[in-house]
């Protein structure tokens, strides 16, 4: 169990300070900031133990958020709990976490505060189900008059529902579902792929009434080969391996361990469903093939060459690339028969842009760069190619929603939207 919750600047300095047990003094705490915060040796390592007493913490910005204990707890609950915490301190400051909001709303900090977390153990941390009851100037004072409001509103925050409350009713019953992924990878000069993965995020918006169960269903290996196969019945589809599963806390986890498919209660409105990590099998959308070519002591030459590796009825869309120069270079004249190539200083490299890009498609940019003199001698450490794209439609693990059924006792037939996007992560190509 956490003891307290600690809000500190960068200068050590201690803004908020909730105690929840009192097993840790002020004196510890404050030997942590002097001897930690204060000279920068927290960055090095989100755990620390001061004689016997553990100081787990985060740094947003300038701010460390701090949880100490006595005890055992487990570290990557507490620590997903302080990102939760900044989360929702975040919801009610219009995004904005630094020392000013906290100095300037530490009332209402202190309050949320005896919300989320109850001798020592969280309780709700969902900032839209907080705000219901924990209002700057506090409560209306008609919300305070209406019985059946505030038994509403206790019933949510502490029922088996919380993250949705009873009684929503839509005219046109909609739900949709983007599957957001970030492709990241890192390829040779040769062009063999030292490192791929793809980190993926399922988000859902959900305009449903009444109180829904849903059910959804991948391409997840493991839950197509637990499904009887009618027979005679083939597939090429033999799914896909997902790794780091991180679910919202409406799915229902005990269901998932044993059928392997998703069920959950939605919250109202617009949330993240789930996260998830993928290595292996990964499509890369794109292929990059540089040429780096020495004219002369004061000339270089470099060609990009890129292939579009999915089908040809599918579009990308806000490609950038970008091609490393020295940081002598004193002009760049380009070649390329599709979008727009332009040296810019301030990004050291030039900048390759097309606003829509087709699959199966192949284009190269031609550059020749003229180096300025300058009294360095040492050589060009050349940085790598990096890229950035969207492409709709398009998923590089492969991943697909295989069924996504709506059960509610009124019995509506919901309009069902499922959309794919692939971005770029971290796209990078060495020179």
């Amino acid at each position: 169990m956490i003891s307290s919750i600690v809000f500190i600047n960068h200068k050590g300095e201690i803004l908020i300070y909730r105690v929840y047990k009192d097993d840790i003094t002020r004196s510890e705490t404050t030997q942590f900031c002097a001897k930690i915060v204060a000279t920068k040796e927290n960055k090095e390592c989100p755990i620390i133990n001061i004689d016997g007493t553990s100081f787990i913490h985060i740094t947003i910005k300038d701010i460390v958020v701090l949880a100490t204990t006595k005890v055992n707890v487990n570290v990557a609950m507490t620590l997903q709990f302080l990102y939760q915490l900044v989360k929702v301190c975040r919801a009610y400051f219009g995004g904005e976490f630094d020392e000013n909001c906290i100095k300037k709303h530490f009332v209402l900090i202190y309050e949320i505060l005896d919300e989320v977390m109850d001798y020592g153990v969280p309780q709700i941390a969902d900032a839209d189900l907080l705000k219901k009851y924990i209002q700057e100037g506090g409560l209306k004072p008609e919300l305070m008059n209406d019985v059946e409001k505030l038994k509403q509103l206790t019933s949510q925050a502490t029922g088996a529902t919380s993250w949705r409350p009873p009684n929503l009713v839509y005219r046109k019953n909609e739900v949709y579902l983007d599957v957001i992924e970030s492709v990241n990878v890192l390829m040779s000069v040769k062009g063999t792929i030292l490192k791929a993965d793809v980190a993926g995020s399922i988000q859902v918006k959900c305009l449903l009434s009444g109180m829904p169960e849903c059910k959804f269903g991948m391409n997840d290996k493991l839950l197509m080969q637990r499904e009887p196969r009618k027979p005679g019945q083939t597939t090429t589809d033999k799914g896909i391996t997902i790794d780091d599963l991180k679910f919202h806390q409406c799915v229902k986890l005990p269901k998932f361990d044993k059928e392997r498919a998703i069920t959950f209660i939605p919250p109202d409105g617009q949330f993240e469903l789930m996260t998830y990590r993928i290595t292996e099998n990964i499509n890369l959308p794109f292929k990059i093939m540089p040429v780096y070519n020495e004219l002369g002591k004061n000339k270089l030459e470099i060609r990009v060459k890129i292939k579009s590796i999915f089908e040809k009825n599918l579009f990308a869309t806000n490609l950038a690339i970008k091609i490393p120069v020295p940081k002598n270079t004193a002009n760049v004249s380009t070649n390329s028969a599709i979008g727009k190539a332009k040296h810019e200083p301030d990004q050291q490299g030039v900048i390759w842009r097309i606003k829509k890009y087709p699959g199966d498609f192949e284009a190269l940019l031609r550059c020749e760069i003229d180096l300025g003199q300058t009294t360095n001698q040492q050589p060009w450490i050349k940085p790598p190619i990096s890229m950035e794209f969207q492409v709709p439609m398009f998923t590089a693990s492969g991943l697909r929603v295989r069924f996504l059924r709506i059960y509610e006792k009124a019995g509506y037939k919901p309009t069902k939207w499922i959309r794919y996007i692939t971005k770029a992560g971290e796209y990078l190509h060495r020179l």
